[in-house]
């Protein structure tokens, strides 16, 4: 697959692991944990298996609730015993997570150039206010756009063919920016284009749709939608 960038009216970009770095969870497991990589894998690919299993069973709960479950399950796994208020504290980096070097720049390049973008998340309507604050692009995205809104999480299309009604864009017309291979392939079968942002340099999945354009960063994105300069 290749982009077709004349046809993109419209950018939705995904959050954690996209835009900020969710790797910050090691950092305040550090103090606590006498291991914690291990527990924040487990935490991070846990929370997004809750996610899966929820759509099928009709499970929703808010995605604060899911990343405390995953957590809690994490640290049992491990065999780290941790009290309500140090797992509360731990949780509350979600709120304050670094945002990627790449991202404001860019976020703004495609803002001067008339292209609106979102946030498109299964992140609680809180926890992307104050994600997009803590980035400094609250004035560059036009809102974000939460799975709350319809209580079902990222690859079910019913989100992504919710951010066009939301957005007031052709679904077709939409370009989907996430560092998520399971978000690729959820915004394509929905009928949107896809940018996979591939940071770490990883395999794609053999499994699955490919993405229209794979990147190193956001700046390749910017530069198909406005031009190299």
């Amino acid at each position: 697959m290749s982009l077709e960038a004349s046809r993109v009216t419209t950018v939705t970009f995904d959050s954690y692991g996209t835009l900020v770095d969710v790797t910050a969870a090691t950092e305040a497991l550090a103090d606590r944990v006498p291991d914690p990589e291990p527990v924040s894998r487990l935490w991070r690919s846990r929370s997004l298996a809750y996610t899966f299993v929820a759509n099928q069973i009709n499970g929703y709960v808010r995605f604060y609730d899911i990343l405390r479950d995953a957590l809690e399950y994490a640290l049992l796994a491990n065999d780290v015993e941790l009290g309500t208020a140090e797992r509360d504290e731990i949780l509350a980096v979600y709120h304050e997570l670094d945002v990627f070097e790449d991202v404001p720049e860019n976020v703004e390049r495609l803002h001067d150039a008339g292209i609106p973008t979102y946030v498109l998340s299964n992140g609680d309507p809180a926890m992307l206010q104050s994600m997009v604050e803590h980035a400094a692009i609250d004035d560059l995205v036009v809102d974000s756009i939460s799975a709350d809104e319809v209580s079902t999480f990222k690859p079910d299309a019913t989100l992504y063919r919710h951010a066009a009604d939301r957005t007031g864009t052709p679904v077709d017309e939409i370009l989907h920016v996430t560092a998520g291979w399971f978000d690729v392939f959820g915004a394509v079968h929905a009928g949107m284009q896809a940018a996979w942002v591939d940071r770490q340099g990883t395999p794609w999945e053999p499994f699955g749709p490919s993405p229209d354009l794979r990147v190193e960063s956001l700046s390749a994105v910017a530069d198909e939608l406005v031009g190299a300069g």
